[in-house]
Protein backbone atom coordinates (compact mmCIF):
# COMPACT_ATOMS: atom_id res chain seq x y z
CA UNK A 1 0.00 0.00 0.00
CA UNK A 2 1.13 3.56 -0.75
CA UNK A 3 0.13 6.04 1.06
CA UNK A 4 -0.64 9.24 -1.14
CA UNK A 5 1.37 12.15 0.62
CA UNK A 6 0.94 14.11 -2.20
CA UNK A 7 -2.90 13.49 -2.13
CA UNK A 8 -2.94 15.11 1.28
CA UNK A 9 -0.56 17.90 0.79
CA UNK A 10 -2.49 18.73 -2.38
CA UNK A 11 -5.47 19.43 -0.51
CA UNK A 12 -6.76 16.16 1.37
CA UNK A 13 -7.62 15.76 5.01
CA UNK A 14 -6.42 13.85 6.82
CA UNK A 15 -8.39 13.21 10.50
CA UNK A 16 -10.32 16.30 9.49
CA UNK A 17 -6.74 18.16 9.77
CA UNK A 18 -6.80 20.35 6.26
CA UNK A 19 -4.27 19.29 4.34
CA UNK A 20 -2.80 23.05 3.44
CA UNK A 21 -2.56 22.92 7.61
CA UNK A 22 0.48 19.65 6.96
CA UNK A 23 3.61 19.90 6.76
CA UNK A 24 6.11 18.36 5.32
CA UNK A 25 10.26 18.49 6.01
CA UNK A 26 13.05 16.80 5.05
CA UNK A 27 15.07 15.11 7.53
CA UNK A 28 18.56 13.76 6.54
CA UNK A 29 17.14 11.27 4.20
CA UNK A 30 13.73 11.25 6.05
CA UNK A 31 10.44 12.74 5.24
CA UNK A 32 8.34 14.02 7.69
CA UNK A 33 4.40 14.56 6.92
CA UNK A 34 2.41 16.59 10.11
CA UNK A 35 0.53 18.82 11.06
CA UNK A 36 1.83 22.19 11.84
CA UNK A 37 1.25 21.26 15.62
CA UNK A 38 3.38 18.15 15.85
CA UNK A 39 5.79 18.71 13.11
CA UNK A 40 8.66 19.84 15.55
CA UNK A 41 8.24 16.34 17.51
CA UNK A 42 8.64 14.59 14.34
CA UNK A 43 11.41 16.51 13.40
CA UNK A 44 13.03 15.07 16.65
CA UNK A 45 11.82 11.63 15.69
CA UNK A 46 13.39 11.74 12.65
CA UNK A 47 16.71 12.98 13.65
CA UNK A 48 16.96 10.21 15.73
CA UNK A 49 15.82 7.34 13.47
CA UNK A 50 18.30 8.73 10.76
CA UNK A 51 21.48 8.01 12.49
CA UNK A 52 23.77 4.91 11.62
CA UNK A 53 22.99 2.43 14.59
CA UNK A 54 23.40 -1.14 15.31
CA UNK A 55 21.10 -3.95 13.84
CA UNK A 56 21.10 -7.38 14.61
CA UNK A 57 22.88 -9.60 12.20
CA UNK A 58 22.87 -6.49 9.74
CA UNK A 59 25.49 -4.43 11.19
CA UNK A 60 25.75 -0.69 11.83
CA UNK A 61 23.70 1.61 8.90
CA UNK A 62 21.72 3.66 8.59
CA UNK A 63 17.67 2.95 8.14
CA UNK A 64 17.82 4.35 4.12
CA UNK A 65 15.06 6.80 2.50
CA UNK A 66 11.62 6.52 4.16
CA UNK A 67 8.65 8.95 5.27
CA UNK A 68 7.62 9.46 8.85
CA UNK A 69 3.74 10.30 9.57
CA UNK A 70 3.38 11.91 12.89
CA UNK A 71 -0.74 11.20 13.36
CA UNK A 72 -3.16 12.59 16.51
CA UNK A 73 -4.28 9.42 17.58
CA UNK A 74 -6.01 5.87 16.75
CA UNK A 75 -8.93 7.12 14.73
CA UNK A 76 -6.46 9.18 12.60
CA UNK A 77 -4.34 6.19 12.47
CA UNK A 78 -7.12 4.19 11.14
CA UNK A 79 -7.92 6.55 8.46
CA UNK A 80 -4.86 7.16 7.29
CA UNK A 81 -4.43 3.60 6.58
CA UNK A 82 -7.71 3.14 5.50
CA UNK A 83 -8.39 0.21 8.35
CA UNK A 84 -5.60 -1.67 8.05
CA UNK A 85 -3.68 -0.80 11.50
CA UNK A 86 -5.40 -2.19 14.23
CA UNK A 87 -7.24 0.04 16.78
CA UNK A 88 -4.84 -0.76 19.62
CA UNK A 89 -1.50 -0.31 17.07
CA UNK A 90 0.66 2.65 17.60
CA UNK A 91 2.41 2.42 14.22
CA UNK A 92 2.10 0.60 11.36
CA UNK A 93 4.95 0.55 8.55
CA UNK A 94 4.25 -0.67 4.48
CA UNK A 95 7.95 -1.48 3.79
CA UNK A 96 6.59 -1.21 -0.21
CA UNK A 97 6.65 3.04 0.08
CA UNK A 98 8.94 3.11 2.80
CA UNK A 99 6.23 4.46 4.88
CA UNK A 100 5.90 4.70 8.48
CA UNK A 101 2.39 6.20 9.97
CA UNK A 102 3.20 6.79 13.62
CA UNK A 103 0.65 7.64 16.61
CA UNK A 104 1.53 10.85 18.38
CA UNK A 105 -0.90 10.51 22.01
CA UNK A 106 1.16 7.44 22.90
CA UNK A 107 4.32 7.22 25.26
CA UNK A 108 7.75 5.66 24.46
CA UNK A 109 7.55 7.23 20.34
CA UNK A 110 11.04 6.39 19.92
CA UNK A 111 11.15 3.09 20.72
CA UNK A 112 7.70 2.50 18.96
CA UNK A 113 9.52 4.27 15.43
CA UNK A 114 12.79 2.05 16.17
CA UNK A 115 10.28 -0.95 16.04
CA UNK A 116 8.90 0.46 12.34
CA UNK A 117 12.00 1.23 10.82
CA UNK A 118 13.02 -2.58 12.14
CA UNK A 119 10.90 -3.30 9.65
CA UNK A 120 12.05 -1.07 6.77
CA UNK A 121 15.89 -2.34 7.50
CA UNK A 122 15.16 -6.04 7.21
CA UNK A 123 13.33 -5.54 4.43
CA UNK A 124 15.74 -3.72 2.77
CA UNK A 125 18.53 -6.27 3.69
CA UNK A 126 16.83 -9.11 2.68
CA UNK A 127 15.86 -10.84 -0.90
CA UNK A 128 13.57 -13.58 0.35
CA UNK A 129 10.01 -13.64 1.67
CA UNK A 130 10.50 -14.12 5.48
CA UNK A 131 7.31 -15.32 8.09
CA UNK A 132 5.62 -12.73 10.15
CA UNK A 133 6.42 -13.95 13.04
CA UNK A 134 10.30 -13.55 12.31
CA UNK A 135 9.48 -9.75 10.61
CA UNK A 136 7.67 -9.10 14.08
CA UNK A 137 9.98 -10.86 16.41
CA UNK A 138 13.17 -9.31 14.71
CA UNK A 139 11.70 -5.77 14.60
CA UNK A 140 10.99 -6.05 19.08
CA UNK A 141 14.34 -7.23 19.60
CA UNK A 142 15.64 -4.67 17.49
CA UNK A 143 13.80 -2.25 19.54
CA UNK A 144 14.34 -3.54 22.45
CA UNK A 145 11.19 -4.22 23.65
CA UNK A 146 11.37 -7.30 25.71
CA UNK A 147 11.45 -5.82 28.95
CA UNK A 148 10.36 -7.13 32.25
CA UNK A 149 7.05 -6.39 32.48
CA UNK A 150 6.23 -8.32 28.86
CA UNK A 151 8.10 -10.84 29.79
CA UNK A 152 5.93 -11.09 33.40
CA UNK A 153 2.94 -11.22 31.40
CA UNK A 154 4.08 -13.91 29.31
CA UNK A 155 4.87 -16.05 32.21
CA UNK A 156 1.70 -16.37 33.34
CA UNK A 157 -0.07 -17.03 29.77
CA UNK A 158 2.78 -19.55 28.93
CA UNK A 159 1.86 -21.58 32.40
CA UNK A 160 -2.04 -21.42 31.36
CA UNK A 161 -1.98 -21.81 27.99
CA UNK A 162 1.05 -23.56 26.88
CA UNK A 163 3.55 -22.21 23.28
CA UNK A 164 1.52 -21.89 20.61
CA UNK A 165 2.92 -23.31 17.02
CA UNK A 166 4.34 -20.82 14.49
CA UNK A 167 2.11 -20.86 12.29
CA UNK A 168 -0.70 -20.21 14.82
CA UNK A 169 1.70 -17.38 16.33
CA UNK A 170 1.11 -15.37 13.02
CA UNK A 171 -2.42 -15.16 14.02
CA UNK A 172 -1.76 -14.37 17.15
CA UNK A 173 -0.02 -11.21 16.08
CA UNK A 174 -3.03 -9.62 14.34
CA UNK A 175 -5.35 -10.52 17.31
CA UNK A 176 -6.89 -8.52 19.98
CA UNK A 177 -4.38 -6.42 22.09
CA UNK A 178 -3.93 -8.65 24.84
CA UNK A 179 -3.25 -11.86 22.57
CA UNK A 180 -0.82 -9.70 20.31
CA UNK A 181 1.27 -8.69 23.25
CA UNK A 182 2.08 -12.07 23.76
CA UNK A 183 2.49 -12.88 20.29
CA UNK A 184 4.80 -10.52 19.80
CA UNK A 185 6.84 -11.85 23.16
CA UNK A 186 6.91 -15.12 21.98
CA UNK A 187 7.97 -13.95 18.45
CA UNK A 188 10.80 -12.68 20.24
CA UNK A 189 12.14 -15.53 21.58
CA UNK A 190 11.66 -17.54 18.55
CA UNK A 191 14.12 -15.05 16.49
CA UNK A 192 16.36 -15.33 19.59
CA UNK A 193 16.50 -19.34 19.44
CA UNK A 194 17.31 -19.29 16.00
CA UNK A 195 20.28 -16.89 16.86
CA UNK A 196 21.59 -19.17 19.38
CA UNK A 197 21.21 -22.09 17.64
CA UNK A 198 23.20 -20.46 14.55
CA UNK A 199 27.22 -20.78 15.25
CA UNK A 200 28.72 -17.84 16.65
CA UNK A 201 25.30 -17.03 18.25
CA UNK A 202 24.40 -13.86 15.42
CA UNK A 203 21.57 -13.85 12.95
CA UNK A 204 23.85 -12.57 10.46
CA UNK A 205 25.04 -16.32 8.77
CA UNK A 206 21.23 -16.43 8.12
CA UNK A 207 20.12 -13.02 7.37
CA UNK A 208 23.32 -13.45 4.65
CA UNK A 209 21.99 -16.37 2.82
CA UNK A 210 18.04 -14.29 3.03
CA UNK A 211 19.80 -11.28 1.23
CA UNK A 212 20.97 -13.84 -1.16
CA UNK A 213 17.42 -14.77 -1.59
CA UNK A 214 17.34 -18.44 -0.28
CA UNK A 215 14.51 -19.65 0.87
CA UNK A 216 13.40 -18.85 4.69
CA UNK A 217 13.25 -22.65 5.60
CA UNK A 218 16.21 -23.76 3.52
CA UNK A 219 18.33 -20.66 4.74
CA UNK A 220 17.57 -21.92 8.62
CA UNK A 221 18.22 -25.64 7.92
CA UNK A 222 21.50 -24.35 6.07
CA UNK A 223 22.68 -22.53 8.98
CA UNK A 224 21.13 -24.39 11.98
CA UNK A 225 21.69 -27.94 10.47
CA UNK A 226 18.21 -28.74 11.63
CA UNK A 227 15.09 -28.71 9.86
CA UNK A 228 12.76 -25.79 10.86
CA UNK A 229 10.09 -27.88 11.98
CA UNK A 230 12.47 -29.89 14.50
CA UNK A 231 13.92 -26.36 15.57
CA UNK A 232 10.33 -25.30 16.21
CA UNK A 233 9.85 -28.33 18.26
CA UNK A 234 13.10 -27.58 20.09
CA UNK A 235 11.82 -23.99 20.64
CA UNK A 236 8.39 -24.65 21.79
CA UNK A 237 9.86 -27.23 24.65
CA UNK A 238 12.79 -24.90 25.77
CA UNK A 239 10.34 -21.70 25.95
CA UNK A 240 8.11 -24.02 27.97
CA UNK A 241 10.89 -24.93 30.57
CA UNK A 242 12.26 -21.20 30.29
CA UNK A 243 8.95 -19.24 31.85
CA UNK A 244 7.35 -22.55 33.87
CA UNK A 245 5.21 -21.54 36.67
CA UNK A 246 8.30 -21.08 39.61
CA UNK A 247 10.00 -18.66 37.12
CA UNK A 248 6.60 -16.59 36.84
CA UNK A 249 6.77 -16.95 41.25
CA UNK A 250 9.68 -15.59 41.47
CA UNK A 251 9.35 -12.69 39.28
CA UNK A 252 6.22 -11.14 41.12
CA UNK A 253 3.33 -13.41 40.72
CA UNK A 254 3.73 -15.20 44.09
CA UNK A 255 1.92 -11.96 45.31
CA UNK A 256 -1.08 -12.84 43.45
CA UNK A 257 -1.27 -16.56 44.88
CA UNK A 258 -0.39 -15.54 48.11
CA UNK A 259 -3.14 -12.89 47.82
CA UNK A 260 -5.59 -16.24 46.21
CA UNK A 261 -4.42 -18.20 48.88
CA UNK A 262 -6.11 -15.74 51.79
CA UNK A 263 -9.32 -15.08 49.83
CA UNK A 264 -9.53 -18.98 49.76
CA UNK A 265 -8.76 -19.41 53.40
CA UNK A 266 -11.19 -17.03 54.85
CA UNK A 267 -14.05 -19.02 52.26
CA UNK A 268 -13.18 -21.76 53.97
CA UNK A 269 -13.21 -20.84 57.40
CA UNK A 270 -16.67 -19.18 57.51
CA UNK A 271 -17.96 -22.73 55.24
CA UNK A 272 -16.71 -24.30 58.45
CA UNK A 273 -17.74 -22.41 61.30
CA UNK A 274 -21.03 -22.06 59.90
CA UNK A 275 -22.69 -24.81 61.40
CA UNK A 276 -21.45 -23.55 64.68
CA UNK A 277 -22.39 -19.94 64.28
CA UNK A 278 -26.11 -21.61 63.58
CA UNK A 279 -25.59 -23.70 66.40
CA UNK A 280 -24.77 -20.88 69.06
CA UNK A 281 -28.02 -18.72 67.63
CA UNK A 282 -30.33 -21.69 68.51
CA UNK A 283 -32.21 -21.32 71.77
CA UNK A 284 -31.36 -17.58 72.01
CA UNK A 285 -35.36 -15.65 72.49
CA UNK A 286 -34.99 -12.36 73.19
CA UNK A 287 -37.68 -10.33 74.84
CA UNK A 288 -38.82 -7.10 73.40
CA UNK A 289 -37.86 -4.16 75.04
CA UNK A 290 -40.20 -2.41 77.74
CA UNK A 291 -40.35 1.25 77.97
CA UNK A 292 -38.44 2.32 81.32
CA UNK A 293 -40.14 3.54 84.06
CA UNK A 294 -39.83 7.17 85.66
CA UNK A 295 -37.55 7.07 88.65
CA UNK A 296 -39.30 6.76 92.07
CA UNK A 297 -40.18 10.19 93.72
CA UNK A 298 -40.34 11.81 90.39
CA UNK A 299 -43.02 13.28 88.29
CA UNK A 300 -43.54 14.06 84.69
CA UNK A 301 -40.89 16.47 83.17
CA UNK A 302 -43.40 19.58 82.85
CA UNK A 303 -43.36 21.73 80.06
CA UNK A 304 -40.20 24.41 80.18
CA UNK A 305 -42.07 27.60 80.29
CA UNK A 306 -45.70 26.93 81.68
CA UNK A 307 -46.92 30.59 81.33
CA UNK A 308 -46.12 30.77 77.22
CA UNK A 309 -44.34 34.00 77.17
CA UNK A 310 -41.15 33.18 76.91
CA UNK A 311 -38.69 35.55 77.64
Amino acid sequence: MILPLLWQLAGAAVGGTPADSLRAVQVGEVRVVASAGRIDAAIALAESADRATLWPGLGVRTPGAFQLVLVADSAELARVTHGRAPGWGAAVAFPASRTIVLRADLPELARTLRHEVGHLVLRQAVRSRVPLWFDEGYATLAAGEFDRLARLEMHLSVVLRGVPRLRDLDGELRAQAAVSERAYGLAATAVGYLAERTPGGDLAPLLARLAAGEEFEHAVAGVTGREMVRLEDDWREATRKRFRGALWLAAGGWWLVAAGAVVLAWGMRRRRERPRRQALDTGWDVPPEEPEASPAGEGAVGPIDPTGKGL
